[in-house]
């Protein structure tokens, strides 16, 4: 038993100290490949861009679409997170409460599906990213490493996938698009949305306008 604790022990050191030496590469080299990257069957089409590169329009999209408090919360949302679990605890579909600093932490660090083993990593993530880089450097990440259509990853690859001309040149339109897409990117429409997709790019259209004028975007720019 000492034997094995002592082994468990090396093991978790192990852990804690490449997660840091990771998560402080990662901090200034953008992440080479993703474990969603290398299992995704259909390929990889991805080109890094830094976020001076990308339209202010798609930060203020995902800010609106996914985590209207990534400049205020610390990773976590807790609220969102106390809603999820009473909204799950009646049945039906389960939902999630994930932050971008979450999503940025399990897209870049982890891989895809459920599991409490897996959240458990996504949570340690999140809390070293959060400690160790800034909340722009957690977009820029964040929006170069989602999955934004089959086989396709991060903003510029998306834009030019879906609108033919670079990430930086958005229109209001086109970012509020590809936000809508991003849970589902495999299966939602950004070129010509229909349904349920059509409405909330709608919806995020409007609410970019509240996420400029609250200054909600601030953190990414400061």
């Amino acid at each position: 038993m000492l034997r094995v604790g002592k082994f468990l022990a090396k093991l978790v050191l192990w852990f804690i100290g490449a997660s840091l030496l990771l998560v402080i590469a990662f901090r200034f080299v953008p992440p080479p490949v993703t474990a969603t990257m290398l299992m995704d069957e259909n390929g990889i089409t991805k080109d890094w861009e830094p976020l001076s590169d990308i339209d202010r329009n798609l930060v203020s999209a995902v800010i609106a679409a996914e985590d209207s408090k990534f400049c205020s919360h610390d990773g976590f949302d807790r609220e969102a997170i106390e809603k999820a679990i009473a909204r799950n605890q009646q049945g039906g579909r389960i939902r999630g409460a994930s932050t971008i600093s979450q999503q940025t932490a399990k897209n870049v660090f982890l891989w895809q599906g459920g599991g409490y083993v897996r959240k458990g990593f996504e949570a340690w993530f999140t809390f070293l990213i959060e400690k160790l880089w800034s909340k722009r450097r957690i977009m820029e990440v964040y929006l170069n490493v989602a999955e934004t259509g089959i086989g396709t990853y991060g903003a510029e690859a998306g834009a030019r996938r879906y609108f033919g001309h670079s990430a930086a040149r958005l229109t209001r339109s086109e970012a509020a698009r590809m936000a809508a897409a991003l849970p589902l990117p495999k299966k939602r429409s950004v070129t010509n949305p229909a349904g349920f997709t059509r409405r909330y790019g709608n919806t995020i259209a409007a609410r970019m306008g509240a996420v400029r004028r609250d200054g909600l975007d601030n953190c990414v720019y400061e």
